[in-house]
């Protein structure tokens, strides 16, 4: 019987050296993945893209001369040489399809209904502006034809 003790003893240790074994084993992986440290993601590095040019915005021939329209009223409104402005008048006279276009100043706008100053021509409010120095108006609407402006609508500013 003693043999059968010794035998189930050493069976005993044996199992419970195995399941030792198998812990110390267990945690030794287990300290390994915590030691070892996670790979690295794999960083794609990404070209950077020239962003596109951006298109230039193909103005309107209105927007254009109102633009225009716009710098050279304030330049006859504010220079003091009288013949850079006579020069100036001439220019912007040529933008015109003639000198007797007319010109509406728009003196009051309610629900849609506009009242006007008396109508004016181009050639007239050009010399407005020479002789009071004043630009008080504003381009609110323009007309065109054959690349010539026909009509002029202003408001104040």
């Amino acid at each position: 019987m003693m043999k059968h003790q010794m035998f189930a003893l050493s069976l005993r240790k044996t199992m419970l050296m195995a399941v030792l074994v198998l812990l110390a084993m267990g945690a030794c992986k287990s300290k390994k993945k915590a030691v070892e440290p996670a790979p690295a993601p794999v960083v794609q590095e990404e070209v950077a893209k020239p962003a596109p040019a951006p298109v230039p915005v193909a103005r309107s021939a209105e927007e254009i001369a109102v633009e225009k329209l716009e710098t050279q009223f304030t330049f006859i409104a504010s220079a003091s040489n009288v013949t850079t402005v006579n020069q100036s008048i001439q220019e912007v006279l040529a933008m015109f399809s003639n000198q007797e276009t007319p010109i509406l100043i728009v003196i009051h706008e309610e629900g849609g209904v506009k009242d006007y100053d008396e109508p004016t021509t181009i050639k007239k409010y050009l010399e407005y502006l020479k002789d009071t120095k004043k630009n008080l108006n504003y381009i609110s609407d323009i007309r065109m034809a054959g690349g010539k402006v026909t009509e002029l609508e202003l408001k104040r500013k």
